[in-house]
């Protein structure tokens, strides 16, 4: 008989080997038990790793070892051997074709017998068992977590795993840097890396103290604990931790990322002032600008501004002349004092507005009212969605992917209410604000900066400005008949009731509407003569 002894020594990081010696214990322990019984120890091996599954490199190098010369093994319990019936059963077969002669335990009997075989048999299942049975306490823990809405890992970047209250709380100094990131790529002019260089800026890193890349980037971005869900086993599951972001940014942010996967030209920067503003109106071809240089016999120079067709159209020979950025600036200048809103125009409309603001309340009491419905209806179709799940009804992708859909448009309905009272004023503020732009039209119009009145007038004609013979005109429609079918121009609008009304201001007469607001806005409905 082979008195070749193994001794084999291991620990795992798991929650099951927690109660089990250290490494070295496990070493002193057993060579103290060698010297008591006279065994000789030939080799020593030590693993740090799991044995639920199988795959362990020493583990199998010692069992190699053994089929092709034989031995004995040394160890501290048969747990420490085996944790799955692959590698257990690999040693019951061991000791049946008597390659491995025997093993020995200090805390456990065992020998090549049968009966011996069967006990260790029975050590290896309890073994397997108990990881199993562990695994199970520990899944139907985490699902008990996810019920109560508690996120049962750990905590992404922007918060931190709370040890006392066993909860996951928003972190004061990274949570304000993942709220500015997200309202950052909301606005739309920002690329993920140079979000990416954003967290670098205010040194938020890697745990390894690396820089976030894209794809780091991308997942924080899209992902849904930052507005109060989160996901579990492809699931998405309300929480109770605080949300950083709401709903209506995270959506925004999406639609962003939507946006810019898809492929886009090349961005040209723009030579002149007015270069992008401007189509043809023969070809339909964009205006660009170019600088034209006279030199005089005497050597003087004049340096002069031209805009013209680009006269890049394949299928016709464009005529059109190009035209000095003076009078080009002055024919804009006189389309953009024709959208300029008099004072006491918008005295008037100020006026209403204030008086909008307690009618709104009303208004505001019903949609709350609507959406509370929705939610509770939106809960009936989760606790039936269950239902069906349970009863085994219904798929469980179907039923994640319609879970998921529901809490989304929950979400964003409780959203909606939480934001009822401020949002009764989200309409009044931007059409107080056009006002204020209207009103300044005419500085704008009179003043010599090129950028500033093709910014406004981007804002008021969008890409409906034309030059043709020398002329600048707006193709939007500017009747009083057009306007009044779209009635979603407010710009159109006023065009149509200064064109209209350039009647004595003492003639004129203000009519009221029955509700002011941007979108529904036609101004020329409300002026009259008597």
């Amino acid at each position: 008989m082979s008195e070749k002894f193994f001794l084999y020594a291991r620990k795992s990081t798991d929650v099951e080997d927690k109660q089990v010696l250290s490494i070295e214990a496990q070493l002193q322990e057993l060579r103290d038990y060698a010297t008591r019984e006279n065994i000789e120890i030939s080799a020593e091996y030590v693993e740090k790793q799991s044995a639920k599954i199988p795959g362990r490199p020493i583990f199998n190098e010692m069992l190699n070892e053994i089929e092709k010369l034989g031995g004995n093994i040394l160890a501290w319990h048969p747990d420490r051997l085996a944790r799955n019936s692959v590698d257990g059963g690999r040693i019951i077969y061991l000791l049946d074709t008597e390659k491995l002669v025997s093993l020995k335990f200090p805390t456990f009997w065992c020998d090549s017998s049968s009966q011996g075989k069967f006990m260790l048999n029975m050590a290896f299942g309890q073994s397997k068992y108990y990881v199993d049975s562990l695994s199970e306490n520990t899944k139907r823990g985490l699902r008990q977590k996810v019920r109560r809405g508690e996120y049962p890992s750990l905590a992404p970047v922007g918060y931190i795993n709370d040890s006392r209250t066993k909860t996951v709380v928003a972190d004061k100094k990274t949570a304000p840097i993942i709220r500015q990131a997200f309202e950052l790529y909301a606005k739309g002019d920002s690329t993920l890396q140079s979000i990416g260089e954003y967290f670098e800026a205010n040194r938020l890193l890697t745990k390894q103290g690396k820089r976030i890349h894209i794809s780091r980037t991308t997942f924080i971005l899209s992902n849904p604990f930052y507005y109060g869900h989160f996901r579990f086993n492809l699931e998405v599951h309300e929480g109770k931790h605080e949300p950083i972001v709401s709903k209506k940014l995270f959506d925004q942010v999406q639609e962003v990322m939507e946006r810019k996967s898809r492929p886009t030209g090349k961005h040209k920067n723009n030579p002149q002032a007015y270069c992008g503003l401007l189509s043809c109106a023969s070809c339909g071809m964009q205006i660009t600008g170019e600088y034209k240089v006279k030199t005089q016999k005497n050597g003087t120079q004049h340096f002069y501004t031209y805009y013209r067709c680009t006269k890049k159209s394949k299928t016709q020979k464009c005529p059109e002349p190009c035209i000095r950025a003076e009078k080009m600036d002055a024919q804009i200048s006189s389309l953009l004092q024709k959208v300029s809103m008099p004072q006491d125009w918008a005295d008037y409309l100020n006026e209403r507005l204030e008086k909008d603001k307690t009618e709104s309340a009303q208004s505001v009491h019903i949609f709350v009212f609507e959406n509370e419905k929705k939610i509770q209806g939106i809960t009936v179709k989760l606790q039936r969605l269950l239902d069906g799940y349970l009863d085994q009804d219904i798929e469980k992708e179907i039923y994640r992917a319609e879970k998921a859909k529901l809490l989304s448009e929950k979400k964003s309905l409780e959203e909606e209410i939480s934001r009822s009272e401020s949002k009764q004023k989200l309409w009044l503020e931007p059409m107080a604000k056009w006002i204020k732009e209207a009103q300044d039209m005419e500085k704008i119009a009179l003043d010599s900066n090129f950028l500033d009145k093709k910014v406004a007038a981007k804002k008021v004609f969008g890409s409906n400005l034309l030059l043709g013979e020398k002329t600048v005109r707006a193709s939007a429609p500017n009747s009083e008949n057009a306007v009044s079918k779209s009635g979603e121009n407010p710009w159109s609008a006023l065009r149509a009731a200064r064109a209209n009304f350039s009647i004595p201001d003492e003639m004129r007469v203000m009519e009221p509407l029955v509700r002011l607001e941007l979108t529904t806005f036609a101004l020329q409905k409300r002026c009259s003569t008597n």
